[in-house]
């Protein structure tokens, strides 16, 4: 067992010295900021990877103070130091990667008051003094012997980092004519103005002008130079939406203060609609804390239970989605309870069957792998433990649920258990639509927008199938 000692007042002698060694970090220094609130831009910027990116890669001054300190607590005197006073003078920065000394030695003692005087000095792997300064500390008087403490694990995450790389890589797209269907709150009719000032669409206001304005007015939005398409009410504002897409003058639609059974009823209208031969399907994408990629589930918002023809589409459209935001190779784990395929479970014989269906091509792009139970699709202890043998299992892009109702439990749990980032649009019609619900952010709706945005500019060159 490991252990912790210190040295009491009659142990020390001048002369006494400790040190303990440390490597800088990035997550040292995003650590460091978060406990500090010290987010001086000369060191943090808000990045695309898996935490706080360095500009410099240089440590905050006080990060080496703090290392004299965990000597002076657990090395010299130890446990039950009081640490009185502290000068610091700073030589040189410490970068990422430097290897640091840091050491303490006992110059004075004053065996009446217990206080102890020790330089302290911290010095790089080339020997030059980094940090130098004097301690006064109040040294223990009684021995102590203690376990050491286990530190909990960290893992740094800046919400929706990879969420921002979509947008940056939206806005080098065209911006996308959107028909924004009965927006007459506050919440639609903002998510439109911060996509369109985000430059990811133009959006069109598609309901009833007079409550279109009245919301923008009570909700302080300035929706001047915005073209409205007066329509009545909530049916005939989703009519008249995709009436736009027909006419060439939408090329998305963004689902507003009305029921998404409206706005699809429209959508897939035989006659005037937006029918393709495809399948009209949700695909949730998620940044997920803890996962080095974007997890996409589908279909939790279309699709009840899905039959075989219907699975097919719903896998075809979240591997196009991925395709279009830049997974080369999406992997498609076909979710059940269990890896066998059993006839008392329906779920396993249509996750057979797709992966069938895309060995013989009739479903493209990616791997496909099925049935697999939720933890062996992403979790590459659980395949290891269980000998599950996979190009797929463990590491899962796209996770496709059997029905609709266990799909929406799996995108709510890691958005509000994991603290996961969202956004959703629906593929399968002409154009792609946000449907976007209520308790939806406004990153939510941007990152919605980006996602319908590329993938509007990557099918331009790959167009679905539209029926007769």
């Amino acid at each position: 067992m490991d252990l912790i000692e210190n040295r009491t007042l009659d142990e020390i002698k001048i002369g006494d010295r400790a040190e303990i060694q440390r490597v800088l970090t990035q997550p040292d220094i995003a650590l460091f900021a978060m406990v500090s609130a010290d987010i001086n831009p000369a060191t943090l910027v808000d990045g695309e990877e898996e935490g706080p990116e360095l500009t410099q890669g240089i440590a905050h001054g006080m990060w080496a103070g703090t290392l004299i300190s965990a000597v002076l607590a657990t090395r010299l005197p130890g446990p039950g130091t009081v640490h009185l006073g502290q000068t610091l003078t700073f030589h040189r920065p410490v970068n990422v990667g430097d290897r640091i000394v840091v050491r303490v030695e006992v110059t004075g003692i004053d065996k009446a008051t217990g206080q102890i005087t020790l330089d302290c000095t911290c010095v790089n792997a080339e020997g030059e003094t980094i940090v130098s300064g004097q301690a006064k500390v109040q040294a223990p008087r009684t021995k102590i012997r203690r376990r050491i403490a286990r530190m909990p694990a960290s893992h740094l995450k800046a919400p929706g980092v990879r969420f921002g790389a979509l947008v940056e890589r939206a806005r080098a797209l065209d911006p996308l004519l959107t028909a924004i269907v009965h927006p007459c709150d506050a919440l639609s009719l903002g998510g439109a103005l911060a996509a369109r000032d985000e430059g990811m669409i133009v959006p069109v206001l598609v309901g009833p002008t007079a409550k279109i304005m009245a919301a923008a007015e009570q909700a302080g939005l300035d929706i001047s130079g915005l073209e409205i398409v007066d329509a009545p009410h909530s049916h005939a504002a989703a009519e008249v939406a995709v009436a736009l897409v027909h006419e060439g003058r939408a090329g998305a639609l963004m689902k507003g203060k009305l029921h998404t059974d409206e706005l699809l009823m429209a959508v897939l209208d035989k006659t005037k609609g937006l029918r393709t031969e495809r399948r009209l399907s949700h695909v949730f994408a998620l940044d997920v804390p803890g996962q080095n990629r974007t997890l996409f589930v589908t279909d939790a918002a279309i699709n009840i239970s899905p039959d075989l023809e219907a699975l097919k589409d719903i896998v075809q459209n979240a591997i196009d989605l991925a395709i279009a935001i830049g997974v080369e190779v999406p992997l498609v784990a076909l979710l059940s309870a269990v890896e066998t395929v059993t006839g008392k479970l329906p779920s396993t014989l249509l996750a057979a069957a797709i992966c069938k269906m895309h060995d013989r091509g009739q479903i493209t792009g990616g791997k496909v792998d099925g049935p697999l139970a939720f933890d062996n699709a992403i979790s590459p202890a659980a395949v290891a433990a269980k000998g599950i043998v996979s190009d797929v299992a463990g590491h899962a892009d796209i996770l496709v649920t059997p029905n609709l109702e266990s799909g929406n439990m799996i995108a709510k749990q890691l958005i509000h258990l994991a603290g996961a980032s969202s956004a959703g649009i629906a593929l399968g019609a002409r154009v792609p639509i946000m449907l976007t619900s209520r308790s939806d952010t406004v990153d939510a709706r941007i990152v919605s927008a980006a996602l319908a945005k590329v993938f509007y500019h990557w099918r331009r060159l790959r167009p679905l199938g539209l029926p007769g």
